[in-house]
């Protein structure tokens, strides 16, 4: 990791963001601990839930797993009962997955702290700042978005030690 003078508006702009994201990394791991799912499992659930629906390719693709290892991500959210698989109606080849009612309700309270707090957070924000806050955590989400499909495209880095998934 470059570091930078923690003192420039951007540098410590940029280390609250990994502080952010790493700590969103481990709240994921602490609820999925607590309901019994690999972190991975929540991470799918929840893209699954922020579009409404998803196909074992668009989990992939947003996950960075195979199809193969998708398919057990959905098997294992099936028997825990949080998803269901649909065919899709425009081509039966596809199986689209979907989230029960239910799995918002056993996964909810373990952000509802999370949600008041930041929802108070916000307020002491007016709608100006939101719409600025909003706009650079889009752009920044799809920055992060195009580098991780450029580092699982990349070709292995010669390394033995290494992971290539």
């Amino acid at each position: 990791m470059t570091e930078m003078d923690p003192n420039l508006p951007y540098a410590a702009l940029m280390r609250a963001m990994r502080l952010s994201g790493a700590q969103g990394g481990l709240l994921t791991q602490a609820v999925a601990a607590r309901i019994g799912l690999h972190p991975t499992d929540l991470e799918c659930l929840d893209v699954i839930n922020l579009n409404g629906a998803a196909t074992a390719g668009e989990l992939a693709r947003a996950s960075g797993l195979t199809t193969g290892a998708i398919t057990g991500v959905i098997d294992r959210l099936e028997r825990a009962g949080y998803v269901a698989r649909e065919r899709d109606p425009a081509d039966r080849r596809r199986v689209i997955v979907r989230s029960h009612a239910a799995a918002s309700q056993r996964v909810g309270p373990f952000y509802a702290g999370l949600a008041q707090r930041m929802a108070a957070l916000c307020a002491g924000y007016d709608a100006a700042s939101l719409d600025l806050l909003l706009g650079f955590f889009t752009r920044a989400t799809e920055i992060l978005r195009d580098e991780t499909e450029r580092l699982r495209d990349a070709p292995p880095p010669n390394n033995p030690q290494a992971r290539v998934e």
